[in-house]
């Protein structure tokens, strides 16, 4: 009797680390499974990535040109960028996307777009199929050649209810605040109505800000026009409006 028992024992212990060493597999091989499920996405596998990319570059665009050409107020602007570039930062990492990934310019952000003939932004600008030259690294060396309407060349001196930053897509600052925009176009205090074709939402928004990009939404005017989880809106139509 004292000898079963002994074997019974035994056998209960070698069951007990044969059950463990599974447990301890299966523990490590839902971990990795896990980890594997969580590589973070590029810019080129989500649109939600490539809206926030696009954003990192144009403000990371704009404080190099800072930094290139100072100011005054050069030192206060980057100062806030930096605090931007770090907001987006933190979104990159809670979408699953690649932390620091930037795609620098809208039109840099969608290469495929340039080549359908003349035509940008899927239709949503139907009005210029005559563009004599493809927008290729930026918004602005495509709008003089522009020969419907020509007389809106670069957007500052467009007229009032004429369609400007033809071409461009939409992204936001990263800046908080009430409603407003930034852009390298035109002076503060100009008023932009901006269309989301894809949801048929607008908001009309005042120029505050400097940017490098032709027209960027923050926080709460992005939030007016954006689809649910995006970050880029591809269509769009931007109208200066006073």
């Amino acid at each position: 009797m004292s000898r079963r028992r002994t074997l019974g024992t035994k056998k209960k212990i070698a069951l007990l680390v044969s059950a463990a060493t599974v447990a301890g597999g299966g523990a490590f091989v839902m971990a990795s499974t896990s980890n594997a499920a969580q590589t973070p996405k590029s810019a080129a596998e989500s649109t939600v990535c490539q809206g926030l990319a696009t954003a990192l570059g144009n403000n990371q665009k704009f404080i190099a040109d800072q930094r290139a050409n100072p100011d005054a107020q050069s030192e206060a602007r980057i100062a806030n960028r930096e605090a931007v570039v770090a907001e987006i930062e933190r979104k990159q990492e809670a979408s699953g996307c690649v932390v620091g990934e930037s795609a620098q310019d809208s039109q840099a952000a969608q290469p495929s777009q340039p080549a359908q003939g003349g035509q940008q932004g899927a239709g949503a600008q139907p009005s210029q199929p005559a563009q004599g030259g493809q927008q290729g690294a930026g918004v602005q060396p495509s709008q003089p050649a522009q020969s419907a309407p020509a007389e809106n060349p670069g957007g500052g001196a467009a007229a009032s209810g004429q369609q400007v930053c033809n071409g461009s897509t939409v992204t936001l600052s990263g800046e908080d605040g009430a409603p407003a925009a930034s852009s390298n176009q035109f002076p503060a205090g100009t008023k932009l109505k901006v269309t989301n074709l894809d949801n048929n939402k607008s908001t009309t928004v005042e120029v505050t800000s400097v940017s490098g990009s032709c027209v960027l939404l923050n926080n709460a005017a992005f939030e007016q026009v954006r689809e649910p989880g995006k970050f880029l809106i591809r269509r769009a139509v931007i109208e200066k409006v006073g």
